[in-house]
């Protein structure tokens, strides 16, 4: 039996072996975080805290989500993350398209900055995908940015209904998928969890 399993771990550990030996580019990498499920942006912000972690510089962008409590942002401002928040808030809420419109071009700016700097290791685009379902940010002008961005910067998109144009230029796309939600069942959003 235990020699069953060591050569099927045997077998495991060449695989693994190979492909890392395969993987020979260095680069930046476009990552996705999409679906209908929970944790998107606390995967974002996970990699963040990873990034800081280990001395990278990082700057996020958080569209839709306005000024409420963060606490991903009270963490990783102290860290030196720059934080910019279009200052509407949740777009069902002002139920305005002209005002979320120039919020959102408003910071769009502020990431184009980011995307442009060679000393930020990594940008979240918090909820983006929003803005381009919505045709707040033109997805041409988003692609453009994304392909001339410095080659050692990665890029996180998160949210729901992501744009195949972006699905098929990032190298890394992962989709939450809803199981089960608490608060489905009644139960109050947290702050410390959910926020």
């Amino acid at each position: 039996m235990n020699d069953r399993h060591q050569q099927r771990q045997q077998r495991l550990k060449e695989q693994v072996d190979a492909r890392i030996a395969a993987a020979t580019e260095t680069r930046g990498i476009l990552m996705v975080f999409t679906g209908n499920g929970k944790g998107k942006t606390t995967a974002a912000f996970g990699t963040a805290l990873r990034a800081c972690g280990h001395g990278k510089k990082v700057a996020a962008v958080q569209f839709i989500k306005g000024e409420w409590p963060n606490g991903e942002r009270n963490l990783l401002e102290q860290h030196g993350v720059e934080f910019q928040v279009m200052s509407t808030g949740f777009t069902w809420d002002t139920q305005n398209r002209e005002t979320d419109t120039a919020a959102c071009q408003v910071v769009w700016q502020q990431a184009r900055r980011m995307l442009a700097d060679s000393r930020v290791d990594l940008v979240i685009l918090d909820e983006i995908t929003y803005m381009v379902s919505m045709d707040y940010l033109d997805l041409a002008e988003l692609v453009d940015v994304l392909q001339q961005r410095p080659a050692q910067q990665s890029v996180i998109i998160t949210g729901r209904g992501c744009h195949r144009t972006l699905l098929d230029l990032a190298d890394t796309v992962t989709e939450m998928r809803p199981v089960k939600h608490a608060f489905d069942a009644g139960i109050q959003a947290q702050q410390g969890i959910d926020w």
